[in-house]
């Protein structure tokens, strides 16, 4: 069976192996490359070095809309296209190119956490349990018909970063094991039930401010799913200032925001239930460091309001 992939970030790169080794892997598209970093220096998708490595070289469209693209797509004639975090929506002339469709593996039970971050969000708000989807595509984002789901469960201090560690390696599992069976006519699509919609949207970095009014355990929850990026932070007398590692704790009594309290075991900070207890942080234009290090040069005090 001749297969396609398309995939971008270091999160697909598992698939990408898991397609190469379930049938004649015969192309790998990706997202062309970007500047990154400080020096703007262009780089290419984690996808792409990893295709390279195997043997293929990535092809990387501008758009795929674009009617070489599509020509190109054609002449490969592809029975199956394997999707997962390409980075942008197929049209109906891509769909209907291969003899069995579009698949998608998404990070979500689906239909729940559609959209484009759907591990930040499943921890952000508080779900004790995850998955991926594996998903015939229709035009639609993420709207397509089930083929088959395989759920895990969210650590209680896990972050998004190794949450989708986990997920990434289950996709490639539920790829070695979905697309024999879906060439073999063993899997029935099922449709979504769009009633039980939720939706991830991407983050940007106003996501990572800390809503002191928010419950404690909202903003630590909020902290491990948007990490590494936005982060999570507040100000200080009109400066940024990172949290990067804290526990709710049952503290009550202060305006939300307020500094109730500094020891050795961190900075207790006031929230809309319960308080936040900071053990790391990292001040605007420095480096990350220890709560007791961040009171000795910084002197925060009791009573002193963050976020204003």
């Amino acid at each position: 069976m001749r297969l396609l992939f398309m995939g971008s970030p270091g999160l697909a790169v598992p698939a990408l192996e898991a397609t190469f080794a379930s049938g004649d892997l015969v192309g790998v598209v990706t997202q062309p490359p970007r500047k990154k970093g400080r020096g703007l220096k262009v780089v290419s998708s984690p996808v792409a070095l990893r295709a390279l490595q195997l043997g293929f070289e990535p092809v990387t469209p501008s758009s795929v809309r674009d009617k070489n693209f599509q020509a190109f797509l054609l002449d490969l004639h592809p029975d199956l296209v394997v999707v997962m975090a390409y980075g942008k929506i197929l049209p109906p002339e891509v769909l209907a190119i291969p003899r069995l469709g579009c698949i998608n593996i998404h990070t979500s039970l689906l239909p729940e956490l559609r959209g484009a971050a759907p591990i930040q969000w499943a921890i952000a708000r508080g779900y004790t349990a995850t998955g991926v989807t594996l998903m015939q595509m229709d035009e639609g984002m993420d709207t397509g018909p089930i083929l088959l789901q395989k759920n895990v469960e969210i650590g209680p201090n896990e972050t998004s970063e190794q949450l989708g560690k986990r997920l990434a390696c289950l996709a490639a599992e539920t790829l070695l094991e979905g697309i024999p069976a879906l060439a073999g006519g063993e899997l029935r699509p099922e449709p979504q039930d769009d009633s039980r919609a939720t939706y991830a949207p991407m983050l940007t970095r106003k996501d990572g401010r800390i809503n002191w009014s928010m419950d404690s355990r909202t903003i630590a929850a909020r902290m491990r799913g948007f990490f590494p990026w936005p982060g999570a932070f507040t100000t200080r007398a009109g400066r940024r200032l990172r949290v990067t590692a804290a526990v709710p704790m049952a503290g009550k009594g202060s305006p939300p925001g307020t500094i109730m309290r500094t020891g050795e075991d961190g900075i207790e900070i006031a929230c809309g239930t319960g308080s936040l207890m900071v053990s790391r942080l990292c001040p605007e234009g420095k480096r990350e460091m220890g709560a007791t290090e961040f009171i000795s040069g910084y002197r925060p005090m009791p009573g002193e309001r963050l976020g204003g």
